[in-house]
Parts: structure tokens; C-alpha cells; sequence
């Protein structure tokens, strides 16, 4: 005698309820159930919503209805046993547990991969695959669907791959592909706390790392569904010919990056400027790097420009950037003091450096004035250079202001002749 199935028992003595007048009580209590734990969770949700957010709070906001759901159709189940059929509340029991195991997974996931923006995007759609499949094993339908998946096939040269494989093959290769991420973060964490290996390097091992896990963790998903790689040959060599014939701009930016990378001729903070774009280096990626400007503008530069192309680096070896500026004096000026003023003005200024000190340099005799360059430094150009160029100008017209000393502008002189034409001969 074989023994029978308790969900497909648990099936039929529901249907068996259906006929029977009491059944509306256990859709009542069900209903009764759910609608206050959901009127829980909206509470829960807004409470501690006000309260600020933190993970044990977060955590509580996800599993709230589920939870609550299972405690108040548990206690239904008790108390209406005695009177009543309850299948409909045996079977709503693992549903709802279900759902809370599935919950509590995303958050630990969530947790696991915090600046995982496709997780946030993707969260609900996981959430309802998973617990639908649960829901399925739960209620012993699992088998049926899977024969049915594997009834639709689908040729790939020798092998014949059916649709139950394919989603098998999808989600093993998600689940390793999740595991190599929380790898690959964890690598990245411990790289990016040693401060005495250089930045690029580290930048380049989590690349690096990243994409070994992402590739080992592709073939050891696909193989573990059983789908045999060579399969895929002659995808992947099309697949190669395209990128190298029609990707040769986006690969040659992918080995630009990592060059920059290796070879440490651009780090996080520099002050490049290539051609007419410049600014303070804020990210490198593989493919590209940002360059942004004391404006706030941001330029996204392919890294093959930054390989090929000639690139003015103020702190490739020193963050100082030396300034000047120019101002004109008249003949009779003394020409001591104006330049000790000069010099004075500039050291007064916070971002000016006292070593190298200020220094003025006469460089040309004008026409109508005797052109005097200050010359000083600064450490900080991500700072902005016209800022500190503007406090310095009005600091030695505030000095010449004070001692008397002029700044001469040219001045033409225009006279009007009133002459006689000249008479022609007749």
C-alpha cells in the first residue's frame, strides 16, 4: 500500500472544505489575519520611519506582516481546530513562513552588498521568484512545472538544451555570481584599508579581482547546471572577432585604464589638464576617468586620450602650482617700495606659501608704465586658483591705495587742426 502525499492530501481535504458551509469561517479568520498584520507592519513601517533608520530597524520593517501574519493565523489555527476544518489555515502557515525566510535573505543580501544598486532595483522581483518556487515545493506542485519545462527543447548544436536547464543554469550562475561579488567585496575592503601599498595599485586589485571571481564564478555556474561550455565556441569566437574589430575603441580605453593604473601616472586628487579640459582627477574607472573643475563641472575623459595624448600634470611630484600676476607703476615710482609692497601683500594671503617666499620681478618698461610681476606659491590648486590670484590683486591696490604709489593707464592726447584746402590750379 503506498503511502499518500500530505500536500497533496492537505489539497484534497481542502477541496473537501470548499463544500462545506464552515469553510467562509476560515476565510474570515485568514483574512482577519493578514489585514491586521499588515494594519502592524504599516505601523511598524511609520513609526519607526519617523525614529531614523538602522539595520535592526530595517530588518523589523521587512518581516513585520510576515511574521505577525504567522503568529495571529497560528493562533486562529489553535483556537478554531476545535470547532472547525482549518487546511486552509495549515496550508496559509508555510506560505507566510516562507515569505519571511525570503525577506530576511534579501536583507542579508542587501546587507551583504550595501552599494549594490541593482539589488534595490531588482529586490522585489527576486523576492516574488523565490517565494513563488518555495510556494511551489511547499504545495508538491514543483514536479509537474518541472516536467513541463523540461518538455520545451532547445537545439544548440550537438546538445539539446531544455527550458528547465536554461533557468537552472540562470539561476546557479546568479547565486555563484552573488558569492564572487561578496568576495570580491571583501577583498576590497581589505585592500583599501592598507594605506601603505599606492592607490592605483590597490584600485587595480580589485579589478583585477572582480573580474577573475565574476569569470570563475560564470563557468562554475553553467557547469554546474550541467551545460557543457564547449557548446558555446563558436559564440565566443564571434563574440571575440566583434570586439576585435568592431570594439577596438572601448577595449583600447579598458587597456588604457589599467595602464594608468599600473604605472601610477595619475592618482585620486591630481591636477591634470588634457588639452582644454581640466580639473582634479575624482575617479578612475577602466574605462574612463573624471576631471573635476574648482566650478563643479565634471569632464569624463576616455583613458586612451589620457595615454596618447600629452597631459600637464601640476602634482604628478608636487602639489605646488606657482602663480603671477602683473601690475604697472609710473616712471616716478619707487620702485623698492612698490615691490616690498607687492611682496607683502602676497605673504599676507593664508593659501600663499612662505617657502619658496613671494618674489617681484620687473619685466618689461612700457610706454606709460614700468610692468612689475609678482610671482607666488600655493599647495592647494584643487582649491582654485582665480580665488586667491583676486585676494593678492586687491591686496596690493589696497597697499598702493595707502602709500601714494599710481597705477597708470594710458592716456592719448587728440588735437583738432582747422587748415585751409589748398586751391586747385584752374
Amino acid at each position: 500500500m503506498t503511502q499518500s502525499n500530505p500536500a497533496l492530501q492537505l489539497f484534497r481535504d481542502l477541496f473537501d472544505d470548499l463544500r462545506d458551509p464552515n469553510f467562509v469561517w476560515q476565510v474570515v479568520a485568514l483574512a482577519a489575519c493578514v489585514g491586521a498584520a499588515w494594519l502592524f507592519a504599516r505601523w511598524w513601517i511609520g513609526r519607526h520611519h519617523q525614529e531614523g533608520a538602522g539595520r535592526l530597524k530595517d530588518a523589523g520593517a521587512r518581516l513585520a506582516f510576515p511574521l505577525t501574519a504567522v503568529v495571529l493565523v497560528g493562533i486562529a489555527k489553535l483556537v478554531l481546530q476545535k470547532f472547525i476544518h482549518v487546511n486552509l489555515l495549515r496550508l496559509a502557515l508555510p506560505l507566510l513562513g516562507s515569505m519571511a525566510l525570503v525577506r530576511a535573505v534579501v536583507f542579508v543580501l542587501r546587507q551583504a552588498f550595501p552599494k549594490a544598486t541593482w539589488l534595490t532595483t531588482w529586490e522585489r522581483i527576486i523576492a516574488t521568484f523565490i517565494w513563488s518556487w518555495l510556494a511551489l515545493y511547499i504545495t508538491d506542485l514543483a514536479p509537474h512545472v518541472i516536467d513541463a519545462l523540461e518538455g520545451v527543447v532547445f537545439p544548440l548544436g550537438a546538445q539539446r538544451l531544455n527550458l528547465w536547464m536554461i533557468l537552472q543554469g540562470i539561476v546557479t550562475v546568479f547565486l555563484t555570481v552573488v558569492v564572487a561579488l561578496w568576495v570580491a567585496g571583501l577583498i576590497e575592503a581589505r585592500l583599501m584599508r592598507m594605506q601603505d601599498v599606492d592607490s592605483s595599485l590597490r584600485i587595480v586589485g580589485v579589478r583585477v579581482a572582480k573580474a577573475l571571481l565574476t569569470v570563475a564564478a560564470l563557468v562554475t555556474g553553467l557547469s554546474m547546471a550541467g551545460i557543457d561550455m564547449t557548446a558555446f565556441s563558436v559564440f565566443t569566437g564571434a563574440l571575440g572577432v566583434g570586439l576585435g574589430l568592431g570594439m577596438q575603441r572601448i577595449a583600447s580605453n579598458y587597456v588604457s585604464g589599467f595602464i594608468i593604473l599600473l604605472d601610477r601616472s595619475i592618482h585620486l586628487g591630481d591636477i591634470v589638464q588634457v588639452g582644454t579640459d581640466g580639473g582634479q582627477v575624482s575617479k578612475i574607472t577602466t574605462r574612463y576617468t573624471v576631471l573635476k573643475n574648482p566650478g563643479g563641472v565634471e569632464f569624463i575623459v576616455p583613458n586612451e586620450m589620457l595615454i596618447s595624448n600629452v597631459v600637464q600634470n601640476q602634482s604628478y611630484t608636487d602639489t605646488r602650482v606657482r602663480l603671477a600676476t602683473t601690475v604697472g607703476v609710473a616712471y616716478g615710482t619707487d620702485l623698492d617700495l612698490a615691490m616690498r609692497l607687492m611682496a607683502e601683500a602676497a605673504s599676507g594671503q593664508p593659501r600663499v606659501l612662505a617657502d619658496p617666499a613671494p618674489k617681484v620681478l620687473l619685466t618689461l618698461f612700457g610706454d606709460s608704465s614700468i610692468q612689475l610681476e609678482l610671482g607666488f606659491w600655493i599647495a592647494d590648486p584643487e582649491e582654485g586658483k582665480g580665488g586667491v590670484t583676486s585676494d593678492v590683486n586687491r591686496a596690493v591696490w589696497r597697499a598702493f591705495r595707502d602709500n601714494g604709489i599710481e597705477i597708470p593707464f594710458p592716456q592719448r592726447e587728440l588735437r583738432m587742426l582747422n587748415e585751409k584746402k589748398a586751391e586747385q590750379p584752374g
